[in-house]
């Protein structure tokens, strides 16, 4: 039947299609499958009644915290309003809709599988923690309220699975809209350019208000349970002050998952690209996407489980870590400063994330769809539509933001504080703007350096390789000067805010940074939208040239590729800045809690101690260590993905002239059981490292009389690490987007357009980066804060 099809002059992919699938079984949690079997009536009384559950609680709080659940509330029934909104549109005709399928099952499958591995170790885990906590010390202030070590032991366990499973579903989330949004977004561009882009772009907001919703909820809720079950503030009880380092276990667990997340996925999605266009385009000399090629499946599927669902658990964590440091500094803050309501200070990085929701919401609904040609030309630049939505949320969040301050962090002992505070705020708002733009600059081959580096591609594929890793290199140092001063800026303003503990020393320092941290993430919502646009984008692209669309319709998938490009790469400079911030303020509880259970001050880390130097070296090579094998998992994987391509090619040589179909899910099936195996050594690398540095050097201070050596070395670890992670994790991932936008600069018709000798270049270079931009990059600013938020779990082991 074949034969007689290519007779008659048709190709297999004239016919209807049909694609493998990998799924054996439903792969949605089984609390959705659940709750789908329950009666709707009976499902809306049950939310109602757990609604209620969870104010009653809040207001037995705070009236802050109710504020918070029903910004959060209402900001979920707008993702409900977004997900209708997106699934109303059309799937396309019906080769689109089967390639989507094969994605689907494809991703869905890879989720149910790794994250069942995930959620194995996790509870490891929590067994290793519960042990731990069992026998470790207790502080005096717990001792004086009662808490014992079972007690702490259980919250602990219970806040770290907690955020696991929040984080888990963060992820579940973004891929469950990426896997539905590609196809509708495919199907849009072949009537509008613009239609196109505000899918993809609300099908990301979608992502991002869930995601966001998620971190906020579940920091307040364990907040208020904890608030209400320990009777805080009562007689003979805990202070509230004291409550948010119960939720450090939280953190965690967000971090686990996501750490895990992002290696497993980025190993998958950048071994199935490497696979891809190594055999397909350079060997072959096939578009990127082209039906033919037997890895692009896998490239497809591990888009959204690389980029969607990693995506979605890493910036969940990244939020619910900067919340709960930032709740630990203002609380430890208000009680030097003997502030008569604490809360306030508290509650503000809930308060901040909550009129978050607010404005990226708006910031979505500014992008809206018009009817034009369809053709690129004919419509503003993609780009510069989302820019728009950015500037304004950012206008919205400043105003916002200084309400937030003068609501909550207004206090009678500094009537001048919450302005000191509000320019905090607006000095992370600037420095989350200035990364957006100096990733843009990079990344985008609108702009001078990416230009300059596909230029270089016309001499060569080893002068691509060396101008892309200067580029990167190079990238790091405009980054490193805002950071740096947004830290003393924001430091300073903390100082002078007025606020004096009882020696009348300045105390606001620390908080100050932390409020800039806030303000760096008060427009998260919309900046996690930007970034699950670009995986949405991509498949999109990847949809239409397997359904082999009008050429006019890829010219529009294609740019917005290109544009999801730079915005993955400029929300990647976005999450590494917000990282070190928070990293540095995850380092200061860390020395306060050491010192809490010491009951000996810690206050400096000297580095002239060769043993304390030593522990600076090992988390330096730490780094750079995690980076090589999480780049050497992608490309052992990679190999096995080339032979099979090449196996393929050659047994099967009617797969170029469409006689024959490649076998898709054999190349899905070696990514997936290859990925899983090969996270786990980086992943292993990352949690007992500090674990066992600490213990030995605890030892080794036991006998040489350094009651707190073990404690100060991993503190140095911790600090070199952070350093190095954060310059690795720049040029990582900006030279990932450069090579990558190099290429599609190229595709453009530029230095000699598809198939040129510049192009194949410039593949080589995109297949060089791949690895680093969305597996080791990514991973990194995730193992940062991992780092600090198991030190600050495990701390009393290293006394």
């Amino acid at each position: 039947m074949m034969e007689a099809d290519m007779e008659n002059g048709r190709s297999y992919q004239e016919r209807p299609r049909t694609f493998s699938t990998v799924r054996s079984k439903s792969s949605v949690p089984v609390a959705f499958r659940l709750l789908m079997r329950i009666n709707p009536r009976a499902l809306i009384i049950l939310s109602l009644l757990v609604f209620s559950g969870v104010l009653y609680v809040g207001a037995s709080t705070s009236p802050i915290v109710v504020f918070v659940f029903c910004i959060c509330t209402l900001s979920l029934f707008f993702s409900l309003y977004l997900t209708k909104w997106v699934l109303a549109k059309d799937e396309g005709p019906p080769e689109m809709s089967e390639i989507s399928d094969a994605i689907r099952d494809g991703a869905e499958g890879f989720f149910r599988t790794q994250y069942g591995t995930i959620s194995k170790m996790a509870f490891i885990l929590a067994f290793v923690i519960l042990g731990i906590y069992l026998f470790r010390s207790t502080t005096p202030q717990q001792e004086a309220s009662g808490l014992g070590r079972a007690t702490l032991a259980y919250i602990t366990v219970a806040s770290f699975l907690l955020g696991a499973l929040c984080s888990g579903l963060a992820g579940f989330v973004g891929m469950w809209v990426s896997v539905r949004a590609n196809v509708r977004v495919s199907s849009a561009a072949r009537r509008s350019a613009r239609e196109a882009l505000q899918i993809a772009v609300r099908a990301g907001g979608f992502s991002a208000i869930v995601v966001v919703c998620m971190a906020v909820f579940g920091v307040a809720i364990l907040y208020s349970t904890f608030y209400v079950w320990l009777g805080v503030d009562s007689p003979g009880s805990m202070k509230v002050t004291d409550l948010p380092l119960l939720l450090v276990g939280y953190g965690f667990g967000a971090s686990f998952v996501a750490l895990f997340a992002q290696l497993g996925g980025g190993i998958y999605t950048k071994a199935a690209d490497v696979g891809a266009d190594l055999v397909g385009k350079v060997e072959q000399g096939i578009p990127e996407d082209d039906p033919r090629n037997p890895a692009v499946i896998a490239d497809l599927v591990g888009d959204n489980v690389g980029d969607c669902a990693a995506r979605g658990a890493d910036l969940f964590e990244s939020i619910a870590a900067e919340i709960i440091s930032a709740m630990i500094l203002g609380g430890t803050m208000a009680q030097r400063c003997k502030i008569e309501d604490p809360s306030g200070f508290i509650l503000f990085p809930l308060v901040v994330h909550s009129f978050d929701l607010v404005v990226s919401s708006v910031g979505i609904l500014s992008i809206r769809g018009t009817r034009d040609s369809g053709l690129i030309s004919s419509i503003e630049d993609p780009m510069a539509i989302m820019q728009k939505g950015y500037s304004v949320t950012i206008v919205l969040a400043v105003l916002t933001f200084g309400v937030s301050t003068r609501w909550l962090l207004y206090t009678e002992q500094a009537p001048s504080a919450w302005l000191n505070f509000a320019l905090c705020g607006l000095v992370g708002i600037i420095t989350a703007y200035a990364f957006v733009w100096i990733s843009k600059y990079y990344t985008d081959y609108k702009y001078e350096p990416v230009r300059l580096l596909a230029l270089s591609s016309s001499t060569g594929h080893g002068t691509n390789i060396i101008a892309g890793v200067s580029l990167g290199l190079e990238s790091t140092a405009l980054p490193v000067l805002v950071i740096s001063v947004a830290i003393i800026s924001a430091y300073w303003l903390g100082q002078t805010s007025g606020l004096v503990d009882e020696s009348g020393n300045p105390t606001g320092g620390l908080f100050g940074t932390a409020v800039a941290t806030m303000g760096m993430l008060s427009t998260a919502g919309y900046v996690l939208t930007m970034d699950m646009f670009g995986p949405i984008a991509d498949n999109a692209g990847g949809i239409v040239e397997m359904s082999q669309q009008p050429e006019s319709v890829r010219e529009i998938t294609d740019v917005l590729d290109a544009v999801g490009n730079t915005t993955k790469a400029t929300t990647k400079g976005f999450a590494i800045g917000s990282a070190a911030l928070a990293s540095f303020l995850l380092f200061s509880a860390y020395m306060d809690e050491v010192a809490s259970f010491a009951q000996l001050p810690f206050k400096e880390v000297d580095i002239a101690v060769p043993e304390i130097f030593v522990g600076g070296l090992l988390g330096s090579m730490l780094i750079f260590l995690f980076s090589a094998w999480a780049c050497s998992a992608v490309g052992k994987t990679a190999q096995e993905v080339v032979n099979e391509v090449r196996r393929q090619f050659i047994e099967r040589p009617g797969i170029m002239d469409y006689k024959e179909k490649p076998d898709y899910g054999r190349c899905v099936a070696i990514v997936a059981s290859a990925s899983l195996r090969e996270m786990i050594k980086p992943g292993a690398l990352a949690i007992i490292s500090p674990m066992a540095v600490g213990v030995v050097f605890r030892i080794l201070g036991h006998y040489t009389a350094q009651p707190l050596l073990g404690a100060k070395v991993v503190a140095s670890m911790l600090m070199f690490a952070t350093v190095a992670g954060i310059l690795m994790a720049l040029f990582l991932n900006t030279a990932g987007g450069a090579w990558d936008n190099a290429k599609k600069y190229i595709e453009t018709g530029a230095l000699g357009g598809k198939g040129s000798e510049s192009h194949k270049a410039a593949v080589t270079g995109d297949t060089v980066g791949d690895p680093f931009k969305d597996t080791a990059g990514p991973s990194l600013h995730v193992l940062i804060k991992m780092l600090a938020t198991i030190t600050l779990v495990m701390a009393p082991i290293f006394l």
